[in-house]
Parts: C-alpha cells; structure tokens; sequence
C-alpha cells in the first residue's frame, strides 16, 4: 500500500509557490503542471484542496498563488490531511473485508494488528508534523547548490 501522490504533488506546489514568492511572473496551473509533470487539471484539484485547508489563496483567471502562512507555519501534516492522504475512514492501513472466523489467525488478526499500526500511523503523522515547508525549501537550496542546478 502506498500514500496516494497527491500528498508529494502537493508538497511540490506548495514548493513551486513558495520560490516564486518574489517573483512576477504568476505561476498558472500549466506551469506548476509542467514542472509536476501532470495534468493541469490535477494541479487545480490539489489548488483547490490546499485552498480548502486554508494554505495558500489563488486568484482566479489571471493566474497566481500564494502562501497564507509562513513556510514556517505550514507542516507536512497538514499538506497530508489537505490532500486527503488517507481517506475519509482517517486509517493510513486499511484492512482486508473478511477474515474467515473459522480460522484462529483470521478471527484475532484485527487484535493482534490493531494497535501495531495505529501507533505506526500516531508516529508517522508526528514525524510529519516535525517537519516544515520551510525545512523542505532549505533542502531544496541545499540539494541545488550540490548538484550545481
């Protein structure tokens, strides 16, 4: 099981937006979905979406985003629950339907893993927490200056 892309697509966006703060030229749907390499019709979704949580303002027609907060302010997990990561039944792992109850493993199995991965999923969403979309664009810097882009 994988974490749907639109949580990296988002924090891509939300990257793009970021560095183009000072810029003039207004990043419309079509650049951002260039540069994701997507459909620009995904990149409006995950607008929308960012907008929604209260992350970023877009103006309509003439293009351009901005941040709403500092990148300071904005953490992973709130990119994550803006872009619907997990779904609306909020478990990061979902279970198979119909474990047989004749079986020992298939009857307990809900027991034996229940607990196990709600802690997995409590510190993975702390970890993402911890981490900012100013960390992201110190690493972007970081990374750039080291392979010289």
């Amino acid at each position: 099981m994988q974490i749907p892309s639109r949580f990296t697509i988002a924090v891509h966006v939300l990257t793009l937006i970021a560095l183009n703060k000072d810029n003039e030229t207004k990043l419309t749907s079509d650049l951002m979905a260039s540069s994701v390499g997507v459909n620009p019709v995904i990149i409006r979704k995950t607008l929308s979406q960012l907008k929604k949580a209260d992350l970023i303002s877009v103006q309509r027609g003439t293009g351009g985003a901005t941040l709403v907060k500092s990148p300071e302010e904005i953490n992973l997990l709130q990119v994550y629950h803006a872009v619907d990561s997990i779904g609306p039944s909020g478990q990061l792992f979902s279970f198979h339907d119909h474990p047989n109850p004749s079986c020992p493993v298939g009857r307990n199995i809900h027991g034996i893993l229940d607990q196990n991965l709600e802690d997995v999923q409590v510190a993975m969403e702390k970890e993402l927490k911890k981490k900012t979309l100013a960390g992201i664009l110190k690493d972007a810097k970081t990374h750039w200056k080291k392979v010289g882009a």
